[in-house]
Order: structure tokens, then sequence, then C-alpha cells
């Protein structure tokens, strides 16, 4: 493995706090960076994920008196598991998330993946409530490639329980698979493992997959301000982000992050805090537009 440079072994050493809220019967765990009030971001991660993937760039995203934080919804990471999942389930933990972790303000939901189909849900739901929603090649008009693995039966199934630590970190790898800095992926891995009787085994509860999934119909012209990246070699093609372009009003700017995977986070972070950092200035600091016709 390559020597990790200086920016992240630094965005790891960042102070943060962790913290757990109630929603809906189930304890949410949560991860924040920053001071608490003023302006804040709450991360959502993809399917199987966890907030963890997401340690490298919320100290990048702290400026000013922004409150940075990364949940784990339910099912996933150190969060409590449910008989059931649903967007609008997951999509009210962000709020309940948001308010817990002491963000006074309406905050920016940024979702990658399935995290980008709860921010969607969570900008219909509560729009009024978000300064905006920035979605991470996440195409709505399909399920994810977390879920299709789980559907097909290629992944995701009945968790296996490894002899040791070693053995459950040789089989990690992200859905779809796709080149990653070995150093946050030796992260990431590392930290989506726990102990469980007779072994390793990883966080997340196979029946998150059990939703159904969100489609363009449901895409509109939401309250909140919204944005649409994608990786140039992610599952979001160009086509379908002009169709999601459409659907919301033509008003929401379309970001390609160049020679990115659809895990955008584990092969290209810097390009991505770079574009999330450009967009999160111009929203300070302009006024919402919409489509003249």
């Amino acid at each position: 493995m390559s020597e990790p440079p200086h920016w992240f072994t630094a965005a790891l050493a960042a102070p943060v706090e962790q913290g757990i809220t109630e929603f809906d019967g189930a304890t949410i765990a949560y991860r924040a960076w920053g001071s608490p009030g003023g302006q804040g971001i709450v991360l959502a991660h993809g399917g199987a994920a966890h907030s963890r993937w997401w340690d490298h760039i919320a100290p990048l995203l702290v400026e000013g008196r922004r409150r940075v934080v990364a949940l784990d919804f339910s099912g996933h990471g150190d969060s409590a598991h449910r008989d059931t999942y649903s967007l609008d389930t997951w999509a009210g933990e962000i709020l309940a998330v948001s308010e817990a972790a002491g963000i006074a303000t309406p905050p920016v939901v940024i979702g990658h993946s399935m995290g980008g189909f709860v921010t969607l849900r969570a900008a219909t739901l509560y729009g009024s409530r978000l300064t905006g929603a920035v979605v991470i090649d996440s195409p709505v008009q399909d399920i994810t490639p977390e879920e299709a693995a789980a559907r097909e039966e290629r992944a995701f199934g009945p968790l296996r329980v490894y002899d040791s630590i070693e053995q459950a970190l040789s089989h990690f790898h992200p859905v779809p698979d796709q080149s990653a800095l070995d150093y946050i992926a030796a992260h990431v891995a590392a930290t989506s493992i726990c102990r469980v009787a007779g072994g390793w085994s990883w966080k997340f509860d196979p029946r998150v997959f059990g939703r159904g999934p969100l489609t363009p119909s449901l895409l509109t012209r939401l309250e909140c301000r919204v944005a649409l990246f994608r990786g140039e070699h992610g599952i979001l093609s160009q086509q379908m982000s002009q169709v999601m372009y459409d659907r919301l009003g033509r008003a929401a700017p379309v970001i390609e992050i160049p020679d990115a995977g659809h895990h955008v986070m584990l092969d290209q972070p810097l390009a991505l805090v770079t574009a999330l950092r450009t967009l999160l200035s111009d929203w300070d600091h302009s006024q919402p537009t919409t489509d003249p016709h």
C-alpha cells in the first residue's frame, strides 16, 4: 500500500464528535466536524456503506462556521437495524441528525448513490427545511448498483462470518467494482467490519435492499436548490443526467468529476472536494434561478 499523503492523514486526525439520536424507534449514529450552530452539511452514504466513507472528505468541507455531519442510516454502520426500510424513513433520519448535531439553519444534504436517492426524497418531503440537495452519481431511473447486485445474488446476501480481521478485509471491494486509492480503500474496509459471534462480519443489514426504487416520476421542481454530480466513468450517464435536469426544472447544474468512477470519494476525493467547495461557495453568494420557459 502506498504511503498516505499528508492531506489524508490530517483529515483523519481532525477533531470529530460521535453522537447518537433516535428516529422512529431506532438509534441513529453520526459523526460531526466543526462547531455547532450556523450553516451545516449532512453527508449521506450509499447502500451497505456507512458514515466513515466520508472521514477524509468531511473535514475538508468545514469552512468558517460550517458544521459537517455524516450519519449512518438505520441498517448501516453503528445505527440500529429495523424490520423494514424505506427512503421516507431514511429521509427523516437526515433531518433528525441535522437537529441533534446542532446545525442551526437548514442544511445542505449531499448524498452518494443510494444516499442520493434519499437526498432527493428528503428534498421532496422537506424542501423548505433544506438549503440545498447535492446528488452524486445517483441514476434515479434505475436501482442502485448495490441493490442490483443484491437482487441478482452477486453480493450483499446473508452476512458471512470470517475467522479473522485479515480474512474479512481481504473480501472488501466496492460495488460496482472500480479502482480506488489503496489507503482510502483500506480505511473504509477497516471501518466496515465489526466483531460478531464466531468472528468478524460486515456492519450492514442485508434487508436494506428490500425497498422500492426511486424513479424519475418522483422528480419535480423542489423547494430547495439541487445540483447533480456524476463521475466521468460512473453509472449516471449524460443522457440520464439530462433527464434529471429536465425533470428538476432545468435549474440544477450537472457537474462531472473527471476520471472518476461511481465511488468518487474512493478514486478522486480532492476533485470531489474542490467541486463541492466551489458549488457551496456559489450558493453562499448567489440567488437561485429557475428556467424561464
